[in-house]
């Protein structure tokens, strides 16, 4: 079967005569259950689209029920969502990207409409904000860390999403090859909205229907351990992104615990003249000294994320060149 993705025709007010590639990409991991659904309900959606399945070491039939579907199926050894979605924004050329998790829990119909929008209104990113028709689908443990993590990512990076966590986003191709993914797992989500929010993207978000998984399907998501990896991962973005702010609070931080610690050798001092507490004073001294290279320290890598800024902002508007067709 051809790589390339023929043209999808895509028609609105907006759009019309307008003609893109659209590729339908499917991270799979034992989901030999709902893969091979999936893949035909997309195809009936976006019928010109071609789609792709990277399986992601499975144990199961889902390669070969994908396959039989009509997608175009790949290997990526690596174990991680990051590593696999990685390999298809650099395999994959495309216009139109959609990306979609393979546990047909996410509306294949909001598909058409999300291409539309990202065409018709000159957007990067769509993201599909999941609305549970029960409990079971989005459980609450869930729903209240997504909505913690979100908040998080929208204070220090601005709002923009509801649903940071979505695994149903359409794309465009200056967004997919600016993109520097460095996360392996389930994190993959956050970075994808960090890379959109701190270099100012435009992007939209639409409601979509969020089903619960068919029976005998399992989740591979892990609530707690995910969790912590992509609160970890929200750290190290505003130390990457945002490293005056992350190293100021360092320095305030430092510098609030030198200053709680001199008070009481202060007081000693202007009361006997003497500094009894030697090893006090000296910690005192290394937590300002601390605090004082902090600041240096994100002072500078303010300048060099800066460039890097820079950079990434012209791979941005040198990825929205057509790819050449073949």
């Amino acid at each position: 079967m051809d790589d390339e993705a023929p043209p999808l025709i895509v028609s609105s007010d907006a759009t019309r005569h307008t003609s893109a590639r659209v590729a339908v990409l499917i991270p799979c991991f034992n989901e030999e259950r709902t893969i091979e659904k999936v893949v035909q309900d997309f195809r009936a959606v976006l019928p010109a689209a071609a789609i792709y399945v990277y399986d992601n070491n499975s144990t199961d039939g889902g390669a070969e029920r994908a396959r039989a579907a009509g997608a175009v199926v790949r290997r990526e050894r690596l174990q991680g969502k990051g590593n696999v979605v990685r390999r298809m924004f650099a395999d994959v050329e495309s216009d139109v990207y959609v990306l979609v998790d393979g546990d047909a829990t996410y509306d294949p119909s909001a598909a058409k409409e999300m291409v539309d929008l990202l065409l018709s209104e000159h957007v990067d990113m769509v993201n599909g904000a999941r609305v549970a028709k029960s409990e079971a689908a989005y459980r609450w443990g869930h729903r209240i860390g997504n909505t913690i993590l979100t908040s998080l990512v929208a204070r220090t990076f601005g709002s923009g999403v509801k649903d940071m966590l979505s695994g149903y986003k359409v794309l465009s191709r200056r967004f997919i090859k600016s993109m520097p993914l460095l996360s392996r797992g389930f994190e993959i989500e956050t970075e994808l909205a960090v890379h959109a929010l701190s270099l100012r993207m435009p992007i939209l978000e639409v409601d979509v229907r969020y089903d619960e998984r068919p029976s005998g399907s399992e989740s591979k998501l892990r609530t707690y351990r995910d969790g912590l990896r992509i609160l970890q991962t929200i750290v190290l973005l505003v130390k990457e992104e945002r490293p005056l702010s992350f190293f100021s609070f360092t320095s305030f931080v430092l510098a609030l615990a030198a200053i709680v610690l001199a008070f009481p050798i202060v007081l000693t001092y202007f009361e006997t003249g003497l500094v009894p507490r030697l090893p006090t004073a000296v910690l005192v001294a290394s937590l300002m000294l601390l605090a004082f290279l902090s600041l240096a320290c994100g002072l500078i890598l303010d300048t060099v994320t800066r460039g890097r800024k820079e950079m990434k902002r012209i791979a941005y508007l040198a990825g929205g060149q057509s790819a050449p067709r073949t």
